[in-house]
């Protein structure tokens, strides 16, 4: 079974910031994934012509098993506030969402907070730090129904608080309602793979850099595995629209 994860950057095309949902729609059509987990998911936004752009890609890639995960609600720069579960399911909204042409027997929603603080971070072309306190996350499993058995896929978008999101990906690993199927960890953890591989104890499927996405340097996106899942053909795809790469593999 082929899986992949694409941080889509809510279908825009980062060298002019235009939404390019012709370019997400070819994007899930290459990549070619029975399972695919997405972040910076889109619904009902002006900027992304308010359409639910899950169900776009899921209709893009023939996957009649989807769900998308609010992280935060409302619209950027007007009512953006943390998602609790209960919005209307039309309600402008901003997430990750996990999508798989096989069955899902079930699936689980975990919320993650942000900063308790405010975190002092360094950004380039500035002398001082600056005070941040980063929005909050969310994580989405699902147990699937694969041609090898059942497999727990999660797919999650961290803090790039350093630090932060090693206690969120703890702490979506001790949140996992079953652990007794083979375990894939999917997403944008911003962080690199040995942090991720040590916080999970999970194999890394894939080693490619995915960020920037013209001169990628570092790896934030990540497919990991546990359990005798082997991977196989992994690698880095370039696309049509987002900052970052995304990553597919072969699982058997």
């Amino acid at each position: 079974m082929r899986v992949a994860t694409f941080n889509i950057l809510n279908g825009r095309v980062p060298t002019d910031q235009h939404v390019s949902l012709s370019g997400l729609v070819e994007s899930v059509r290459r990549l070619d994934a029975d399972v695919l987990a997405l972040q910076e998911v889109d619904r009902n936004q002006h900027r992304s012509d308010n359409l639910d752009l899950t169900a776009l890609a899921a209709e893009a890639m023939g996957a009649p098993e989807h769900r998308f995960v609010a992280a935060l609600a409302g619209s950027p720069g007007a009512t953006w506030i943390e998602a609790t579960g209960e919005e209307q399911p039309d309600a402008a909204a901003y997430g990750i969402a996990l999508l798989s042409r096989y069955p899902v027997h079930g699936w689980q929603v975990i919320r993650l907070a942000s900063t308790p603080v405010p975190v002092p971070m360094w950004f380039r072309g500035r002398r001082r730090p600056v005070l941040v306190r980063d929005e909050p996350r969310v994580a989405v499993v699902a147990t699937i129904e694969t041609p090898h058995g059942m497999v727990t896929f999660v797919n999650t978008h961290l803090s790039f608080v350093t630090g932060w999101n090693g206690v969120q990906l703890r702490r979506v690993l001790s949140s996992l309602v079953d652990r007794s199927t083979p375990l894939v960890v999917l997403g944008d953890l911003n962080m690199g793979p040995q942090l991720a591989t040590r916080v999970t104890g999970l194999r890394a499927a894939v080693c490619a850099p995915t960020f920037p996405v013209d001169v990628p340097t570092e790896q934030l996106d990540h497919i990991l595995v546990g359990g005798p899942l082997r991977a196989s053909a992994g690698r880095s795809h370039r696309m049509p629209i987002s900052d970052h790469r995304a990553l597919a593999v072969e699982l058997a």
